[in-house]
C-alpha cells in the first residue's frame, strides 16, 4: 500500500468525518459506495479504506453481506464523550489566553450562530456550536488532541441527530458560548473552565434525560 494511497484514504475519512460532524450523514443510513465515491471524485478502494479507518474509529460499522452504515451511539458511549470533553476542554481554557488564534475561531463560531438563529436554521446553530468547541480544543496547540477530538464530536453529533430536537439541543448554548468568549477574552480563564464544566453537564443531563425519553418510547 503506497503512501499516497494511504494519505488519500486519510483525506477521504475526514471528509467523512466533517459530514458526519455537520449532520449530513444521519445514525444508521447506509452509506452508497458507488455514490460516495463518485460524489468525492475517488476510487472505490480509497473508500473502502477510509470506510476501514472510520470503523476502527467506531464512527462507522459494516455489516456482512449489507454494507457500511453510519453508527448510532449509545448512552453508555455518550457519558464517555462528555467525561473526556470536561477533561480535554476545560483544561484547554485553563491554557488559554485572549490572543491565541482559537479565540477568534470562537468569536466566528459565535457570530455564526447567531446568524443562523435569526433564520431558525437550528442544524446550522448546531454546527456553529461545534466549531466553537473544536476551537476550544485547538487552544491547547496539540495536532494530535484536535485530531482525537475530530472523533469525538462527530460521535457527539451522532447523538444529536438521533434525538432529532436541533433546536432544544443547540438554542440554550449561543448565549452560553458568547459568556465563556468574553471570559476568555478579557483573562478570566479559571473562571471560563468553572462555567465550561457547569455547561457541560448541563449538556449531558439533557442529552441523557432526552435518550432515556427515546428508548422508554
Amino acid at each position: 500500500m503506497s503512501e499516497s494511497f494511504v494519505a488519500l484514504a486519510d483525506q477521504v475519512a475526514d471528509r467523512i468525518r466533517n459530514l458526519l460532524i455537520f449532520g449530513e450523514l444521519k445514525p444508521g443510513e447506509r452509506l452508497s459506495e458507488v455514490s460516495l465515491a463518485q460524489a468525492m471524485g475517488v476510487s472505490r478502494n480509497t473508500l473502502r479504506e477510509a470506510f476501514r479507518s472510520l470503523t476502527k474509529d467506531g464512527l462507522l460499522v459494516h455489516k456482512t453481506n449489507r454494507g457500511v452504515f453510519v453508527a448510532t451511539p449509545s448512552m453508555g458511549a455518550i457519558i464517555d464523550i462528555y467525561h473526556i470533553r470536561r477533561i480535554i476542554e476545560c483544561q484547554a481554557l485553563r491554557l488559554a489566553h485572549g490572543h491565541h488564534p482559537a479565540v477568534m475561531r470562537m468569536a466566528d463560531a459565535v457570530a455564526s450562530a447567531h446568524e443562523a438563529h435569526g433564520r431558525e436554521a437550528w442544524r446550522a446553530v448546531g454546527s456553529s456550536n461545534m466549531d466553537f468547541h473544536a476551537a476550544i480544543v485547538d487552544l491547547a496547540d496539540s495536532p494530535k488532541l484536535t485530531a482525537f477530538y475530530g472523533n469525538l464530536a462527530a460521535e457527539l453529533r451522532l447523538a444529536f441527530e438521533l434525538l432529532n430536537a436541533p433546536r432544544w439541543l443547540h438554542e440554550p448554548y449561543i448565549a452560553m458560548n458568547g459568556e465563556l468568549l468574553a471570559k476568555v477574552q478579557a483573562g478570566e480563564v479559571e473562571a471560563a473552565a468553572a462555567q465550561l464544566e457547569r455547561y457541560l453537564s448541563q449538556s449531558e443531563r439533557a442529552v441523557l434525560a432526552a435518550f432515556s425519553g427515546r428508548d422508554a418510547g
